[in-house]
């Protein structure tokens, strides 16, 4: 049987280009989808996977993020004296107790395994999941608990994978699978954004990994990859080559690239909808946009 995977770490380094101006300021995984941060989304799948232990790998001007996982005991003085029990509760989620989360700096963007290779005296010899916040996912059971459940009976290393369109392969990891189908499928192979014409397949590696401590061995060599940086991909690839076994897991949901402002909008247009308090003014405003789109047509 596999061993508990109970450490998780959260690359966040990332200067969050894309959505500048705001992040000239405030780090892109407190940016909100509806009225929850990035961040706050990844940390409940976590949970829900039996995650323990949070290992934040963090960058200079990220100083906000720890701040959001701190107690913020004036704000919970002035709820609990007005009777705002309900906010109070919602503030419980993002309160971390000490010991239970780290920070580590990522002094160099050498790309995302030197960011998990920084953790790795955290880890030691122990599996772990990687979760990248960009990618939000909206599921009845949570992607990395879907995982973890899988992983017991696998063991190994395991991918989240969804297959994208060919054009876009050059943006995602790829899984070379002797086998296409079914829910846990082997991977024979792993090539970092390949061409179209050079991808083995279009099974794409998203932000959800369970990994073992022989990939920190691998990235230890911090040997350079794809855009001469350090590739997080090419140490489970190794890894392969090495008699490991690597298997990608069709999650069952909807992923949301949030590390792009397209995906950002339609994550925050998604959720508010699976709101109750919040979907009818929403789909009034909606549909009222649509017919003056039609009407314009």
């Amino acid at each position: 049987m596999a061993r508990k995977v109970t450490k998780a770490i959260f690359p966040v380094a990332g200067l969050g280009t894309r959505f500048l101006p705001a992040t000239k300021s405030v780090p892109k995984e407190i940016m909100t989808l509806v009225d929850r941060p990035l961040v706050q989304y990844a940390i409940d799948e976590a949970r829900a996977a039996g995650i323990t232990e949070f290992i934040f790998v963090t960058s200079r001007g990220k100083s906000a993020l720890e701040d959001y996982f701190d107690h913020n005991h004036v704000l919970e003085h002035e709820l609990r004296a007005k009777g705002k029990d309900a906010l109070l509760e919602t503030l419980e989620d993002t309160n971390m107790e000490s010991g239970a989360i780290a920070y580590i700096r990522q002094h160099k963007a050498l790309g995302l395994g030197h960011a998990v290779w920084c953790a790795r005296r955290l880890i030691g010899d122990e599996p772990f999941a990687v979760m990248l916040p960009d990618d939000v996912i909206a599921a009845d059971k949570p992607c990395l608990q879907q995982m973890v459940e899988a992983y017991e009976e696998t063991g190994g290393n395991m991918v989240a994978a969804m297959e994208v369109a060919p054009e876009k392969t050059s943006s995602y990891g790829i899984l070379d699978v002797a086998d296409n189908g079914g829910e846990v499928v082997r991977a024979r192979g792993m090539i970092e954004k390949p061409a179209a014409n050079e991808a083995p397949s279009n099974l794409a590696v998203i932000g959800r990994y369970i990994l073992g401590p022989s990939v920190l061995y691998n990235l230890n060599k911090l040997k350079k990859g794809s855009g001469g940086e350090i590739q997080l991909t090419d140490a489970i690839a190794e890894d392969i080559s090495n008699g490991v076994p690597v298997f990608g897991y069709r999650f069952d949901g909807q992923r949301f690239d949030c590390g792009s402002k397209a995906g950002f909008l339609q994550a925050t247009v998604s959720f508010a909808l699976a709101r109750d308090d919040l979907r009818d003014d929403l789909s009034q405003f909606l549909n009222g946009i649509m017919a003056i789109d039609k009407a314009a047509q």
